[in-house]
């Protein structure tokens, strides 16, 4: 017989989870083991709940999709929207702002936006979805660099360089050492924006990111 003191007692009376609960298993089996690993049953098995519980929180396995979707669009286009606008004293530092995106996995998921990109090529639906999003993405950072006076022309072709440098290195799966990577964080500045960060925005972008260059140069030197 069954010790009852063991049950969760929350399951025990017929506990149905979340929306966020099953929205983070999707996601999780999605990003492990693409869209076809997205669906209820197996779900359900993996959070220990019962499949009828799905429906109080969706429709149906395409509600979950969308959902799905809307929160990689928010969290993922939202992250370049909120950066662009963010507070700078100069161009160089609204670039700085914006990089620190990319390497900030708690403001933009690399890997969703990869995955998400893999799905629409499968569907006309998504990959509508991913070009709005890019379309939003690149005017927000249009409207960073012509707030600094540059002119629409040249406003466009520069954050079209920033983002598609950024997005091949999400589409090429690229892995490089971060003490390299921010190496060369200056050089990228100069080139997007013409203009080379001064070492307290450099400083500041550091510390929003945790790295400490000194750190990387001891470790280096250790290898």
């Amino acid at each position: 017989m069954e010790n009852t003191s063991d049950i969760d007692p929350e399951k025990a009376s017929g506990w149905r989870g979340s929306r966020e609960l099953w929205l983070d298993a999707a996601k999780r089996a999605f990003l492990e083991n693409g869209l076809d690993a997205v669906k209820i049953q197996p779900l359900a098995a993996q959070l220990s709940i019962s499949r009828t519980s799905f429906y109080w929180f969706f429709k149906d396995r395409n509600a979950l999709l969308d959902a799905l979707l809307e929160e990689w669009d928010a969290k993922n286009t939202g992250a370049f929207e909120a950066a662009c606008s963010a507070y700078s004293e100069s161009i160089a530092e609204a670039v700085l702002n914006l990089i620190v995106v990319f390497h900030d996995e708690t403001l933009f998921e690399p890997q969703l936006d990869f995955a998400i990109r893999g799905w629409a090529h499968q569907s006309q639906a998504v990959m509508e979805r991913v070009n709005i999003a890019d379309e939003r993405r690149l005017a927000a950072i249009r409207g960073m660099f012509e707030r600094y006076g540059f002119p629409p022309e040249d406003a466009d072709v520069r954050a079209r360089t920033v983002y598609l440098v950024q997005i091949g290195y999400i589409s090429m799966q690229v892995r490089e050492d971060r003490a390299v990577r921010m190496s060369r964080i200056s050089a990228y500045v100069k080139t997007f924006s013409g203009q080379i960060p001064a070492p307290n925005e450099i400083a500041r972008f550091h510390a929003r990111l945790g790295f400490d260059p000194k750190m990387a140069m001891t470790f280096e030197g250790d290898a």
